[in-house]
C-alpha cells in the first residue's frame, strides 16, 4: 500500500464516503463536505477521490448511468442500479467463488458487476399504483 502524507480534507473524503452506503458522486460528497468545511474545492474532491480509488482505499462504481459513483465497502460484492429510481445498492454473495476464465492465464484480482433492474421499492410503488 503506498504511504500518503497526511491530509485532513482526504481523511474527511474518505469519512464522509465511509459512512454512507448510496454510492455518492463526487459532488454529492462534496456538498455534504462542505458543510463543515466550506473551504474545499470541488477540484480537490475529484484529486482525493481519484487518488484514493488508484490506491484501493476506496471502490470507483461506473453503473452505467454516466456518473462515477464511489464505494467505500472494500469487501468483495457487486452492485444494481435501479433503472426507475436510480438507486445504487450492495449485492453480496457468499457463493461466488474467485473468478478464473479457461484460456486465461493471467490472475484476476477484482471483478465489477452491475447488476440492473428494478429495486424493490420502485416495484412495490408501480404493484401499488392503480391501472
Amino acid at each position: 500500500m503506498i504511504k500518503l502524507k497526511h491530509s485532513r480534507q482526504r481523511d474527511a473524503i474518505k469519512d464522509a464516503l465511509c459512512r454512507r452506503s448510496d454510492h455518492p458522486t463526487a459532488d454529492e460528497i462534496y456538498r455534504e463536505i462542505r458543510e463543515t468545511d466550506p473551504h474545499i474545492s470541488l477540484g480537490t474532491v475529484y484529486r482525493n477521490l481519484s487518488l484514493l480509488s488508484e490506491i484501493g482505499e476506496i471502490r470507483k462504481v461506473i453503473a452505467g448511468d454516466g456518473r462515477e459513483h464511489y464505494d467505500g465497502t472494500l469487501e468483495p460484492h457487486n452492485h444494481f442500479r435501479c433503472r426507475l429510481c436510480g438507486r445504487i445498492s450492495d449485492i453480496f454473495r457468499a457463493d461466488t467463488p474467485p473468478l478464473s476464465i479457461p484460456g486465461f492465464a493471467g490472475r484476476i484480482e477484482q471483478q465489477s458487476v452491475i447488476y440492473i433492474g428494478v429495486c424493490p421499492d420502485c416495484l412495490k410503488a408501480s404493484e401499488d399504483t392503480p391501472t
